[in-house]
Parts: C-alpha cells; structure tokens; sequence
C-alpha cells in the first residue's frame, strides 16, 4: 500500500501539498506542532487512496513529506 508520512515538526501549514493531491486526501488538521502552525494530515481510513505519486513531496517547500510507493507485479503493468 502507498502512503506518505508527515514530518509535523518541519511543517508550516501552508497548504501546497493539499492543492495538488489528486486524490484530494491531505487536510488541514486540528493540532499545532511546537512552532504553532497548524499540520497537514491524512486520514487514516483515506490513507488506502494514496497512489504514491509524490505530487505532495515535491511541491512541499520545507521537504516534511515521505512518499513510500507500492512496487507494482508484473501482471499489473
């Protein structure tokens, strides 16, 4: 299964990677990380809609997220 993994302590809530998630899955969440900017999250139960494309990741100024894609079979191809 694809997912990524937020670095919350790097993160400052602007937002970016939730404009370019295809899967519109990245949310603002209800925390604040020690600087006090509010973190980005992906729902458990949405995390399964990850792709892995790493759209996230690349657009993310301050590099806080980790994409881990799922190797495709052979027969998937």
């Amino acid at each position: 299964m694809s997912r990524i993994e937020i670095r919350e302590e790097r993160c400052k809530g602007c937002l970016l990677c939730t404009t370019v998630c295809p899967k519109g899955i990245i949310q603002q969440s209800d925390r604040f990380n020690k600087q006090g900017y509010k973190v980005v999250e992906v729902p458990l139960e949405k995390m399964e809609e990850c792709t892995g494309c790493a759209s996230c990741a690349k657009i993310c100024p301050d590099f806080c997220i980790t994409v881990y894609k799922t190797p495709k079979h052979k027969d998937e191809e």
